[in-house]
């Protein structure tokens, strides 16, 4: 890709019109990683952290798939897309960091990238939110987008 797809010949903002766009199942997976310190290790090790507010790792599902759908609000140039399913997965790594998936889809003229990363980043911060009362050295490693399918081009990171 050349060009930013977002400005038109004038170098202006634009939406990307996909009128002419075919319809297709679409999907997408972005990943963030959250590394938590050893006070939030600690309460995992037991399992699911339980707060005043509930389940850490329910909330943040709920709230990934929150955000998923409410993408286009927050992004402003983003189309407003009707999921038809959205996932969020949550498991700790070898290195002890916590590793959320947020895989996308729909059949529709335009991708859900942005969905699936939006997600994930929710979900993300929604950890934060409910474990910094045990610590503030939790850190949001990356978000990056894992695989897409169902557009132009079909992409899976190695």
């Amino acid at each position: 890709m050349s060009e930013f797809s977002h400005l038109d010949e004038k170098g202006k903002a634009t939406m990307v019109d996909v009128g002419g766009k075919q319809v297709t199942h679409r999907t997408a997976t972005a990943r963030s990683i959250v590394v938590l310190p050893t006070e939030v290790l600690a309460k995992l090790n037991e399992g699911d952290i339980q707060t005043k507010k509930g389940s850490v790792f329910q909330i943040a599902i709920i709230a990934g798939i929150m955000g998923a759908k409410k993408t286009s609000e927050l992004i402003p140039l983003c189309h407003p897309l009707g999921l038809d399913n959205c996932h969020i997965e949550l498991q700790l790594n070898a290195a002890q960091e916590l590793v959320i998936d947020c895989t996308a889809s729909l059949t529709a003229k335009t991708g859900v990238e942005m969905e699936a990363l939006v997600g994930a980043s929710v979900a993300a911060l929604t950890v934060y939110d409910m474990c910094k009362a045990l610590s503030h050295d939790i850190v949001i490693k990356e978000t990056k987008l894992i695989a897409k399918t169902g557009g132009k081009r079909d992409f899976e990171r190695a």
